[in-house]
C-alpha cells in the first residue's frame, strides 16, 4: 500500500509541473511586433513553383513561359538548364542571355514572373487556429490583417490575443500580436507589417 501511495504521489507531482510549465509557457509574454517592417528596397526573388515568362527581342521563337521546376531550374530553347530561384527576375533575364550569347548575336530578354510562389525562406506560414492555416507567398507592404482575410480568420478556438510572429529574418525573434482585437473588434491600431519568412503562430484557447 506505501508503494502504491508513493507512486501515486510521483504521478501527481508529475502532473503538477507539467501543468506549472504549461502555465508559465502561456503567461509568457513577448514584445510587441512593429508595426511597419518591410523594407522600402524589397525585390521579389524567383522560387520553385513560379512560372517564368521568357521575352527575347527580335526571336519570339525563342520567348515562351516556362515553370521554374522543384529544383529551382528553367529551361527553354536553347537554354538547356539555369538556376531561377533565388534570383530576381533582372538577375535571370542577364543569365539567360550570357547563355544565348553563345547562339545569338547581342541577346536582349525580359523575364516576367507569373504565379508567384517565392523561395520556401521568403514565404508566410500561419499554423495553429486559423481557418485555413496554409503558406502564403509574401508581397510587399504585407500586413497581419491580409494574411489573416487570405486564411479565412480564426477559428471558435483561438485565443487571438496570444497569438505571435516567429520572425526568422530577425534572428527568430518572437513578438507578440492581437489578432482578437484586429479581427473581431476592428482594432486597426493592432495591423502589424509582416516581413518575408514570417511564421505566424495562432495558439488555442484554453476555455
Amino acid at each position: 500500500m506505501f508503494a502504491r501511495a508513493a507512486s501515486a504521489c510521483r504521478v501527481f507531482g508529475v502532473l503538477v509541473a507539467v501543468a506549472s510549465l504549461a502555465a508559465c509557457s502561456a503567461l509568457r509574454s513577448y514584445p510587441p511586433a512593429p508595426a511597419e517592417a518591410t523594407a522600402q528596397d524589397y525585390t521579389y526573388i524567383i522560387g520553385a513553383g513560379d512560372s517564368v515568362n521568357i521575352i527575347v527581342w527580335r526571336n519570339p521563337e525563342l520567348s515562351m513561359s516556362v515553370p521554374v521546376r522543384p529544383d529551382g531550374k528553367v529551361s527553354a530553347p536553347l537554354v538547356d538548364e539555369v538556376m531561377a530561384q533565388g534570383k530576381t527576375s533582372v538577375q535571370l533575364a542577364r543569365d539567360i542571355e550570357q547563355v544565348l550569347g553563345k547562339y545569338v548575336r547581342d541577346p536582349i530578354v525580359t523575364v516576367l514572373v507569373n504565379g508567384f510562389v517565392g523561395p520556401y525562406s521568403e514565404q508566410i506560414r500561419v499554423i495553429g487556429e486559423a481557418a485555413r492555416p496554409q503558406f502564403l507567398p509574401f508581397k510587399s507592404k504585407m500586413t497581419v490583417l491580409d494574411v489573416m482575410i487570405a486564411v479565412g480568420g480564426l477559428t471558435d478556438f483561438a485565443s487571438g490575443n496570444r497569438a505571435t510572429i516567429l520572425r526568422t529574418s530577425d534572428g527568430n525573434k518572437q513578438y507578440s500580436v492581437r489578432l482578437d482585437d484586429l479581427v473581431k473588434d476592428g482594432d486597426v491600431s493592432a495591423n502589424v507589417e509582416m516581413r518575408p519568412g514570417d511564421i505566424l503562430i495562432i495558439p488555442q484557447s484554453f476555455f
